[in-house]
């Protein structure tokens, strides 16, 4: 209410003081200017309403006090146009005041409204940017290497970590193009890293580095994709683990368990001598025994040539046995770092049942073969699960050879489970496995036979667990143990390699 007196008070004044002062100086100036003032301060401070009443007040009072006949209202037509013309002038001069007042509040309103997003955006950035610090101030703190690159490889962080894991310090760093001054070792192109990154949002894997000293490392890297709020990829956040000692160790123990391995199948083999003397001596008899007949058909009065040449045939024939026998016994007792390559699996037990087979006749234990036909290749090394499975079927035939009666068999089967992995099981109708140590049946150095050293079945699922399987054991019905395996399939079938 007094807001509202004091804009319509406004205007009474200023027509009131424009009236004084006009008349005072009526000799010296024109009557209008003053009045057209207390309009535009009226419009101005008051707004439209008090405009309007400082028209109607000036255009009275110039008619009362400045227009013939004087203090009358009464017009004559030359009084009536030039009053026409000022309140005419005097509204548009109203309301160019009034909306000239208003752009400028709305004006001053939006700019303050701007200042105040301006300094509200302001203080967001400054938490954000103290955040940020903090969080770097914290990346600083741990050993492991933290940097951020842009989506173009350019560094735009670099932690204390990193410093000292490279040699660079983070003015060096920032900048340059990451994979160019650690010259990054990939284990697959950086295309594909890169697709999976943007697909998945991080990627993980073992890459290798190369200090500022030429020193090379290899890092466990986790990297993470940050996205604007488009959606867009705008910088990767990249974490590297030092494990170059634990792969020295790990290389180490692969180095150990592959003697020991070897030292094993050379041990197994010494088990199997008379039956691989056996194997090797019946080609090399027939050898001879044809190599006497070849004589006799060819001294005689009219020589033979057809029974000589299915003779030689013969020892051709027997000579590529006797060579087969040899050139299984040497992969197995060969002494070569492990190879990965597509196995067939049913080549490799039919290989080890022909080393052990002489070993099953002595022992009177039947072998029957379960194969399954088409059964995709496995990737792994083919020496060490030809060794996996002559442990587990020369533990059968031991077995087996202990029971005293019911019938003797020695079962090997292969084949897919409802999960497309691959399996092999040694069955045997032996005395069976004792509740007592079925926990204990793959510790190395336990076993349960007299000359034993208890690290067959140990290196046995060591072997099969190195090749994403594993291998466990179980009772046999009626009677006897039962020794299975699984493994995956390779990815695709390719050619073997011997």
């Amino acid at each position: 209410m007094l807001r509202t007196l004091w804009r319509y008070g406004l205007a009474v004044v200023t027509v009131a003081v424009a009236l004084i002062i006009t008349q005072s100086l009526e000799k010296y100036t024109d009557v209008t200017p003053l009045f057209y003032a207390a309009i535009v301060i009226s419009a101005w401070f008051g707004g439209r309403g008090p405009g309007l009443l400082a028209v109607a007040l000036a255009t009275v009072s110039i008619d009362y006090y400045f227009v013939e006949p004087l203090y009358t209202l009464r017009l004559g037509g030359k009084s009536l146009s030039f009053l026409l013309v000022f309140g005419i002038l005097a509204v548009v001069t109203s309301w160019m005041s009034s909306k000239r007042r208003q752009s400028e509040e709305a004006l001053r309103q939006a700019r303050d409204e701007l200042d105040m997003r301006v300094q509200e955006r302001t203080k967001e950035l400054r938490q954000a940017n103290q955040a940020l610090l903090e969080r770097a101030n914290l990346l600083d703190l741990t050993h492991d290497t933290v940097f951020v690159r842009d989506m173009n490889d350019v560094i735009t962080f670099w932690n204390r970590g990193a410093e000292e894991r490279y040699g660079w310090t983070r003015e060096e760093a920032l900048g340059r193009v990451s994979h160019g001054i650690v010259r990054t070792g990939f284990p697959a192109p950086l295309a594909e890293i890169n697709a999976e990154l943007t697909r998945t949002g991080r990627w993980e894997g073992e890459l290798l580095h190369t200090r500022r000293d030429g020193a090379v490392v290899t890092v466990a890297s986790r990297w993470a994709l940050q996205r604007d709020e488009q959606g867009n990829p705008v910088a990767v956040l990249e974490t590297n683990n030092d494990i170059t000692e634990r792969k020295r160790a790990e290389e180490a123990l692969q180095k150990v368990q592959t003697e020991l391995a070897h030292a094993t199948r050379v041990m197994t083999l010494g088990e199997l001598t008379a039956s691989i003397a056996h194997e090797v001596n019946q080609p090399l008899a027939a050898i001879v025994t044809n190599g006497n007949a070849c004589l006799r058909w060819l001294g005689g009065a009219q020589p033979n040539f057809v029974e000589a040449r299915q003779s030689v045939e013969r020892i051709i024939k027997d000579g590529y046995r006797a060579s087969e026998v040899i050139q299984r016994v040497r992969n197995l007792v060969k002494k070569a770092p492990p190879r990965n390559y597509p196995v067939d699996l049913n080549e490799v037990i039919r290989e080890v049942l022909a080393l052990a087979q002489s070993q099953a006749k002595r022992n009177l234990v039947l072998v029957k073969q379960e194969l399954a036909n088409d059964l995709p290749f496995v990737l792994g090394d083919r020496v060490q699960l030809q060794q996996v499975i002559l442990n587990l079927v020369i533990n059968g035939i031991e077995a087996i050879a202990k029971s005293r009666d019911g019938e003797r068999v020695l079962a090997v089967r292969s084949g897919q489970d409802e999960s497309q992995n691959l399996f092999v099981a040694v069955r045997d109708t032996g005395p069976g496995i004792d509740p007592a140590t079925t926990e204990r049946l793959f510790d190395a150095f336990f076993t349960t036979k007299p000359d034993g050293m208890g690290m067959g079945l140990a290196i046995s699922r060591t072997i099969i667990e190195s090749h994403g399987g594993r291998l466990w054991a179980m009772s046999n019905s009626p009677k006897g143990a039962v020794f299975q395996f699984q493994l995956p399939p390779a990815a695709e079938r390719a050619p073997r390699h011997e």
